[in-house]
């Protein structure tokens, strides 16, 4: 079913169809430069974090290169749990810079330290590199955090691509046949996760056009990703796309308690209310609310919708503290 988008988003999604539809009249076609410029003009909106106590930006060493991180601390004198933030952007754009007030009100929420990753991109970087960085980041942010007063205790969360690294990561280390006994992810939170490469939930034509993220650019983020084209996509790469979905890959009752966060005008809904369900059907701890009117990336809209955000950073706090929602 079609979305009913909210009279707060209106006029913006006006503008923005309007300028979607005179780019695709130039025929000038995606390209990276083009896409991430769109992503970071919605730094505008995005508002301003909270202070922190302490921010830090650091970076992870691996054999071949460096994952630039930027810690963040609400609570320096505390022990606190640790919560690894990965960003959105269809495996192609985004940031911890454009992040950053994210980063910072997921620290202030879940009252934990976060740690946002700047994992490799697309098309440079194409799958498994990003999700790689982040697997090391998993096992080994303990060594980022040696100044640090820290518990034990390890949150996930991430939006849209982000959401897609986080169940990967469950996937690949919470399975019956991918147990990792080094990674212990208690909780993860996922909001308008993309969780399904094959793109076959009926949202993704009700809601792939006139909401912001469109099908055609889903597709494209895609076979970028992935580096195939829909016109060379053979058997030997539809596996592949097929694999990497954790919603089609096995679920158990080992993964770990999760919230997911939908958008009703969202072309990846149906993908994760799917997630969810799977999860529930395994015996593992789900919550899942939607918000109706809301489109895909509304998080980065604050400024625009700005009571939904803070509800949604209010029930990501109440998930990860384990306590009520009012």
């Amino acid at each position: 079913m079609r979305g009913i988008i909210s009279p707060k988003l209106v006029p913006f999604l006006d503008q923005a169809n309007t300028a979607i539809a005179a780019f695709k009249d130039t025929g000038q076609g995606f390209s990276a430069e083009l896409v991430r410029q769109g992503l970071d003009n919605l730094s505008a909106l995005i508002g301003t974090g909270p202070n922190m106590s302490m921010v830090k930006d650091d970076f992870l060493a691996t054999t071949s290169h460096n994952i630039p991180v930027r810690i963040y601390n609400p609570a320096p004198n505390d022990t606190l749990p640790v919560l690894l933030h990965f960003h959105g952007g269809g495996h192609m754009c985004g940031s911890v810079d454009l992040y950053d007030p994210i980063s910072r009100k997921l620290a202030l929420a879940t009252h934990a330290i976060v740690i946002c990753a700047d994992y490799r991109l697309a098309p440079e970087y194409p799958y498994p590199a990003g999700l790689d960085d982040c697997q090391q980041l998993l096992e080994r942010y303990k060594t980022l955090l040696t100044d640090m007063k820290h518990s034990d205790e390890l949150y996930i969360a991430g939006d849209s691509a982000g959401g897609a690294i986080c169940t990967s990561l469950v996937m690949n280390n919470s399975s019956n046949e991918k147990t990792n006994d080094s990674v212990k992810i208690d909780k993860q939170v996922l909001v308008y996760p993309s969780v399904d490469y094959t793109m076959m939930s009926a949202s993704i034509d009700e809601n792939g056009q006139g909401f912001l993220l469109e099908k055609d650019k889903v597709q494209w983020y895609f076979e970028q990703y992935f580096q195939v084209s829909s016109l060379e996509r053979d058997e030997i790469a539809q596996a592949k796309i097929v694999k990497a979905s954790p919603l089609l890959g096995e679920f158990s009752s080992n993964m770990p308690a999760t919230l997911v966060i939908t958008a009703g005008c969202d072309p990846l809904r149906d993908e994760g209310v799917a997630y969810a369900k799977s999860l529930a059907e395994v015996g593992v701890d789900i919550e899942h609310h939607s918000f109706d009117g809301m489109t895909h990336a509304y998080m980065l809209l604050n400024d625009l919708v700005e009571e939904e955000c803070s509800a949604t950073y209010q029930l990501i706090g109440q998930f990860v503290k384990g306590t009520s929602p009012d």
